[in-house]
């Protein structure tokens, strides 16, 4: 590491006369400053970051010597000193802090140099800063002052006695600028606004004065409206036809369709200026924003013409995507001598009925393979899973009662949907699971979205491979027999209400919250009441032959994201859930409704469904059933799960990419409610669930690249629930690995313990 560092840091490929800056500070500034004054010394003569430095002296070392000529761009060239840069930085450094009310600011330099390396140090003698004294206004159009008047303690920052600082009053200019324009001052521009700044006195006092002028030769500032809007809608490629579809709705909304596809009506929902409006900025943004969200339309243009002084015309031009799409998605995954690939295609179809409604169809394949089976590649085949769906978006909510037009917080969507599964996995058990939905989503706010599915049919039918199920029967494992080798029917209902998803992709301090309801049952719980419903042999009531489903699940996400500066940031996460069956299948929850722990979102460190329940270790299952139970036997009915996680940049270009950094804690685990024998130590209980608390560790890198997120997670393992006492702290065995994994194998074969997990996902773990 040493060697490693010292040759980041090496000047041997330098020429004699230059100098590589390695260090530069700040010194007399208040702390509050201090990060935002270094944003001004000059990217030349900041230190190079260890590695992007390292990378670049291995692409261009050319014998003792950088090379000259076919310079390869990795990396980051070394930051030399430069006296001119220097000055340049200081004289900054003294305008932001004159900016932020030290007028009388003074900032020195001072270099110090070894061995060709640069420290470089900015003096700074900060002084007392200004405070206003007095503020006054001068505002020429009495409507505007009104206006201004009754607004501004809304948005306003300034007042007498404050310190002195020039971006609030950039940020009043922009606030007043904005204001205006939300209330029809189309014309208004930001030069209007204007500041005089008096510090001709004692006392370190400046007086303020806020001024908005007229427009020249005029005695106040026009107000507009919404006089006729145009509607155009070009052909996918831009171009436009000789015989366009016209339409003609009330208040003027003209529209012209050359691809002959479109519908107005549907379209003029969410245009929300129209005639005799007076014209609202943040209305031509919510149009902007609505339109986009339709997913039809690739390019949206607003323009305006004035046909006298006092009014507007809106033209709108609209270039829609290509109306069908076709998408191929492959992928090959790799986990624990499991190797398989997933292949998948999904048609798009834009605009199906001429309202913008999507069409999505998918189809999907996968095949997973193990290593550990014997013969042939086709002998070595774990599982096979089709599945195919179909789903139809529709840019409003269809209720059978009025409602009034919504959209101005977010697309109102109706979902119909339909999804059906072909799952076998080998020598152990076949599914068929087939599931539909109609579902409603809207915006409350911009930032609180409601998720309503008031009907919510699935069935599916499950057998066991016989004679897997025999053995099952004869080893005592008859529950899992009667959960799995089962089909039922479900008729139920879900709901999920989410808080400031808007805000997860932002550096900010905020809350996120996510709380999701699902219930099924109840309403056939009833009619059962009133209806004879025939039962089956174990007491439990039918419908068309098939037992229904009655279950209550609760699951919520809780997030805590606070902002350090320089895209530092801390998420805490708490995920905590609880599954009850009752009623008609009180005994027992389907599998598709238990939780399960681990995985690339979760607690990082194990596998998916390889965590849990509670204490239960699956060295108490026969040796013949542990291969073929795996995946089914660790579920449960309760779910908590805790994440910490520090998040970081490490460098801007990194093949493209920034690349960002993480440090993660992730704890937790699965419970059942019941002692149903099958997973001992596995229930919940309060005496002991602390100390079946599974934590995990680890570190990350995230690759952005704007558009999405690659992401590459390292998680060891440091506590787990499945041993007793001081073994549970595995993380103590992890130099001893190979003589613990021996010991592990001799109770657990064929399972694997793999102290540390790897994990490759598309997008942030929460």
């Amino acid at each position: 590491m040493l060697l490693f560092i010292t040759s980041c840091r090496s000047v041997r490929l330098l020429e004699d006369n230059q100098t590589l800056v390695t260090k530069v500070k700040l010194k007399g500034i208040d702390n509050a400053y201090e990060e935002d004054a270094s944003e001004y010394i000059q990217k030349e003569i900041r230190p190079n970051s260890t590695i992007n430095l390292f990378i670049y002296n291995f692409a261009n070392k050319q014998g003792d010597h950088y090379r000259t000529d076919k310079i390869r761009n990795v990396g980051e060239a070394p930051r030399l000193l430069d006296s001119s840069l220097i000055e340049i930085s200081r004289n900054q450094i003294e305008r932001f802090l004159a900016s932020k009310g030290y007028f009388n600011a003074k900032v020195k330099d001072s270099i110090a140099i070894k061995k060709q390396k640069a420290s470089i140090t900015f003096i700074v003698e900060q002084g007392n800063p200004f405070f206003i004294r007095n503020l006054e206004y001068q505002i020429a159009d009495p409507k505007l002052d009104s206006l201004y008047k009754r607004m501004s303690p809304e948005f306003s920052h300034l007042h007498a006695t404050m310190r002195y600082d020039s971006d609030s009053l950039v940020y009043e200019r922009e606030n007043i600028y904005n204001l205006s324009r939300r209330y029809g001052y189309f014309d208004f521009l930001r030069q209007y606004v204007r500041f005089e700044v008096d510090s001709a006195m004692e006392g370190n006092l400046v007086d303020l004065k806020l001024i908005i002028d007229n427009p020249e030769n005029k005695a106040s500032h026009p107000i507009s409206y919404i006089d006729s809007s145009f509607i155009e809608i070009a052909k996918s490629d831009g171009s436009i036809s000789n015989l366009p579809r016209k339409d003609t709705l009330d208040q003027a909304m003209y529209y012209t369709d050359h691809t002959g596809k479109f519908k107005a009506v549907p379209l003029n929902r969410y245009i929300f200026q129209k005639q005799g409006d007076r014209y609202n900025y943040d209305y031509e943004n919510l149009t902007y924003d609505r339109l986009y969200e339709l997913n039809t339309f690739k390019g949206i243009k607003v323009s305006y013409t004035k046909p006298d002084s006092s009014h507007i015309n809106a033209h709108y031009a609209l270039i829609p995507l290509k109306r069908m799409a076709n998408r191929i998605e492959g992928e090959y995954t790799f986990n624990s001598g499991r190797s398989g690939f997933n292949i998948g295609n999904t048609y798009t179809n834009r605009n199906l009925f001429g309202g913008s409604e999507q069409l999505e169809v998918k189809g999907q394949f996968g095949i997973l393979f193990d290593s550990q089976l014997s013969g042939s590649l086709f002998n070595r085949v774990y599982n096979r899973d089709f599945q195919f769906g179909a789903s139809l978006t529709i840019p409003r909510l269809i209720v059978p009662f009025w409602i009034p037009v919504m959209g101005k917080n977010g697309m109102p969507r109706t979902v119909f949907s339909t999804n059906w599964q072909i799952f076998d996995q080998a020598s152990t058990y076949s599914n068929r699971y087939f599931i539909n939905s109609i579902s409603y989503i809207w915006n409350e706010t911009r930032y609180k979205v409601h998720q309503l599915t008031p009907i919510l049919l699935e069935y599916r039918i499950g057998r066991l491979d016989a004679s897997f199920k025999e053995q099952l029967d004869k080893e005592g494992y008859r529950l899992y027999i009667e959960s799995n080798d089962r089909a039922y029917i479900g008729l139920g209902s879900q709901y999920s209400y989410t808080f400031n998803t808007l805000r997860l992709n932002s550096l900010e301090n905020f809350l996120y919250f996510r709380g999701t309801l699902d219930v099924s049952g109840n309403t056939l719980g009833l009619i059962s009441s009133v209806v004879d419903f025939k039962k089956n042999e174990s007491g439990e009531k039918t419908l068309l032959g098939v037992p229904y489903l009655q279950y209550s699940k609760v699951e919520t996400d809780f997030r805590f994201y606070k902002y350090f500066g320089g895209e530092r940031q801390l998420v805490l996460r708490i995920n905590p859930g609880v599954a009850v069956p009752y009623g008609n299948n009180q005994n027992l929850l389907i599998f598709e409704k238990n939780f399960y722990s681990g995985g690339m979102n979760g607690i990082r460190a194990w596998q998916a469904r390889t965590l849990g329940p509670g204490g239960y270790n699956r060295s108490v299952l026969p040796d013949s059933l542990r291969l073929n139970l795996r995946n089914l036997d660790q579920l449960g009915e309760v779910k908590l799960e805790a994440n910490a996680e520090y998040r970081f940049k490490i460098m801007n270009n990194f093949f493209g990419a920034k690349l960002k950094g993480a440090t993660f804690i992730d704890a937790g685990n699965i419970w059942r409610i019941k002692d149903d024998g099958l997973n001992p130590k596995g229930q919940f209980r309060w005496d002991r669930f602390m100390d079946q608390i599974a934590i995990g560790a680890g570190v990350g890198f995230r690759f952005d690249l704007e558009y999405f997120v690659f992401r590459f997670d390292i998680a060891a393992k440091v506590r787990d629930p499945q041993f007793e006492g001081a073994d549970r702290w595995v993380i103590s065995e992890i130099l001893n690995s190979k003589d613990f994994k021996e010991r592990y194998n001799q109770t657990n074969d064929p399972d694997r313990y793999n102290f540390v997990q790897y994990n490759f996902g598309i997008g942030m773990p929460f």
